[in-house]
């Protein structure tokens, strides 16, 4: 980092806001609870005098995404922060884009509150670059619970009461499962069912250390054979956004959606409450299995700006971190605070009880980097990973036959990176 800027942060660690700056933020926060949670963090923001500029790529992360980041880094004119995450944290990093937090951190303590499975993320060579937002569960089974009611059934904890309740739904004239025909919709349920059917360490193996034996294998034939059992049960049309059919579960049209704890938001900014019109259970098999997405906001070296500018940036990572809003921002969005130390006494049932499988995942080895949300492997793995799921939902295939192709895809991935 320039000398000017490490002075810089020292001076405004010791002095509180003298005057506002422009900090311009890169997110794909644009559904209405992801927005909604986000407007938390632009008050804290405004009302210190600052002013957010949104860098918004609507959709999610992607090349597009990381093409025009790329080129306005590259013109010298990068963002405050960027949403990066997972190991694509550490490829900016390498390439000296990243600003060295430690001064801030040390003084807020920041290792005394993040656990080390958060903390080991957002560092580079021992350096924090990164700040965490939150801790999101990806392995969640959300269920419409009235219409579970109506029809005299309990929340599947095992596949074959998954299945049972299935036929009695689509019996009764309902969707089963809403999902989004989307690659990375499809990955996050895969990776779920991999959890439950092959086990934590079967998941380390083969999605965290990608072991070409471990993806070709028996355990993955019968992840895959349980995965065409489900596709059967979806039905897709033209509402492909994940929160579309979270709003199908929400309006009693089906009664599951596999998917990560953000779709809480939406039944939050519905006005639904849980265990009376929602339920959060894990997906059937992984209790006390946690596969997790941490949200972050990469920190990057600004050059040749008024100091309001570095002002507000470290305003921005302040406030990230501070109490108000990891409570506030995550009540909102769904997920847990990425801090350990703050009560947990304001959150409703479901966020309390992700954190209680968190700690006890941590404790059991079964706390798992997922593989559909860029937490455990690069990129461009993540990329081949999402196309060969797509294309076995669209095409299924043997399981044998689509475990082999799986295996080669994620090989391949590797491989073009070196």
């Amino acid at each position: 980092m320039p000398k000017l800027v490490n002075k810089l942060l020292l001076m405004l660690l010791a002095t509180p806001v003298a005057f506002a700056g422009n900090v311009e933020v890169l997110h794909y926060w644009t559904s209405g609870g992801e927005a909604a949670a986000l407007d938390v963090l632009k008050k804290q923001m405004a009302d210190e005098g600052h002013q957010w500029q949104d860098f918004v790529i609507a959709g999610g992360g992607g090349g597009n995404a990381m093409a025009e980041l790329q080129t306005r880094v590259l013109k010298g004119l990068p963002p405050a922060a960027a949403q990066i995450k997972g190991l694509d944290i550490q490829r900016w990093a390498r390439l000296g884009f990243l600003a060295n937090l430690n001064n801030i951190a040390q003084a807020d303590k920041w290792d005394d509150k993040l656990p080390s499975v958060v903390s080991d993320v957002m560092k580079h060579n021992d350096q924090y670059v990164a700040v965490p937002v939150n801790v999101h569960r990806t392995n969640w089974l959300w269920i419409n619970k009235p219409l579970l009611d109506a029809l005299n059934l309990k929340a599947p904890k095992t596949w074959d009461e998954f299945d049972a309740a299935a036929k009695v739904i689509q019996d009764a004239g309902y969707q089963v499962i809403a999902q989004g025909d989307q690659a990375w919709q499809h990955a996050t349920l895969f990776e779920a069912v991999a959890l439950s059917v092959g086990g934590a360490d079967y998941y380390k193996r083969a999605f965290v250390e990608h072991e070409f034996s471990a993806i070709k294998s028996a355990e993955t034939d019968a992840v895959f054979e349980r995965y065409y059992k489900l596709v059967k049960l979806m039905k897709f049309d033209s509402d492909a956004e994940w929160h579309q059919a979270t709003n199908k579960v929400i309006e009693g049209k089906a009664a599951f959606q596999f998917m990560g704890d953000w779709a809480k938001g939406e039944f939050i900014k519905a006005e639904k409450k849980p265990n009376k019109d929602f339920m959060c259970v894990p997906a059937p098999g992984t209790a006390n299995k946690f596969l997790f997405n941490i949200d972050s906001f990469a920190i990057f070296n600004l050059r040749n700006v008024e100091a309001s500018e570095i002002q507000a940036q470290t305003a921005l990572v302040r406030n990230i971190m501070s109490d108000s809003f990891q409570s506030a921002f995550n009540q909102n969005k769904g997920s847990i605070p990425a801090r350990t130390d703050m009560s947990m006494a304001t959150f409703d049932l479901c966020a309390q009880y992700s954190m209680s499988e968190f700690l006890n995942a941590n404790d059991n080895g079964a706390l798992l980097p997922s593989i559909a949300h860029g937490m455990a492997t690069t990129g461009t793995v993540q990329q081949y990973f999402y196309e060969k799921i797509a294309e076995l939902t669209k095409t299924p295939d043997t399981p044998a036959e689509s475990s082999k192709q799986l295996a080669k895809a994620i090989r391949y991935g590797q491989y073009i990176l070196k």
